[in-house]
């Protein structure tokens, strides 16, 4: 079997044609958000929305209500129970977010342990990103595509909330505004995820990517087209494993994120571990 068999074979189905661009539409916006959350160090609440969204999923199911609104009501209740115990006692934000997702992510267990289902509801723990449909894809399109028109409308003051909260709130911007905007756009994104890799892996799309693009380059703008072209190259090449393996293919779309952060972190230009022993030795010598 040629290279071009290999390649062209899993085109010929329809069910991977949708879960291509499904998988490539999450990975652009995830990527996109994954350069902000690394920068303001949102690592954490990330995994934390990605969890708490399983309640609200289930949920859905239950009263017939699209997965999408399930979750994007429990992802902006996280926050808001977050920022709730934040403020409103002595315990840190590390805190409340442990309390919130687990609490949360509990709840969505036994939800699952005890609705009655002609559904596998283990698929949105999983992820099935290849029993996508059409109607599927044009969610997570529409979701997708308010997540990044936020992101792109709003990108010069979300950077320097990134960057400088405090310089943002001199120049009249709002730090507590700008924060809940990203917090949404957060929530969103881990719906959009979610039928992809499943409510337990979104987290890596959200951090692996922007985590790698910044080992890469210092400039921010560049990270925002290094993420989205690594994260999409990535996703592809996982669910092609998947095809020919016959593996999971939202465990592969991470697996193959995180071995390209591997790779950066060895062998990336300036930064990469073995190119800086490197420069150490002929120092050295």
């Amino acid at each position: 079997m040629t290279l071009w068999d290999l390649i062209v074979e899993p085109l010929q189905y329809d069910f991977m044609l949708r879960a291509l661009a499904a998988t490539s539409i999450a990975a652009i916006v995830c990527a996109i958000l994954s350069c902000w959350l690394v920068l303001v160090g949102w690592s954490l609440m990330g995994d934390a929305v990605s969890h708490a969204v399983l309640p609200g999923v289930v949920l859905a199911y239950v009263f017939g209500a699209p997965f999408a609104l399930g979750a994007l009501v429990f992802g902006f209740l996280a926050v808001a129970l977050i920022g709730l115990i934040r403020g409103t006692s002595r315990v840190k934000e590390d805190a409340a977010i442990g309390i919130v997702f687990t609490t949360l992510f509990a709840l969505g267990l036994v939800l699952i342990s005890i609705t009655p289902s002609q559904t596998d509801l283990n698929h949105i723990i999983f992820g099935n990103v290849l029993g996508v449909s059409t109607g599927d894809l044009v969610q997570i399109g529409i979701l997708a595509a308010i997540a990044f028109a936020v992101l792109t409308v709003k990108r010069r003051d979300l950077t320097l909330y990134a960057f400088d909260p405090t310089h943002a709130f001199a120049i009249g911007l709002s730090p507590r505004v700008l924060g809940a905007l990203l917090l949404g756009v957060l929530a969103l994104t881990a719906v959009v995820a979610l039928q992809v890799v499943g409510v337990i892996l979104v987290v890596a799309m959200l951090i692996i990517p922007g985590a790698t693009a910044h080992l890469l380059t210092d400039r921010f703008g560049r990270m925002l087209l290094i993420a989205p072209v690594m994260s999409v190259v990535s996703s592809v090449v996982g669910l092609y494993l998947s095809y020919w393996v016959d593996a999971s293919p939202g465990g592969l779309v991470v697996l193959v994120q995180g071995a390209v952060f591997a790779l950066v972190y060895l062998a990336g230009p300036t930064r990469g571990v073995l190119w800086r022993l490197g420069r150490r030795t002929r120092a050295a010598a």
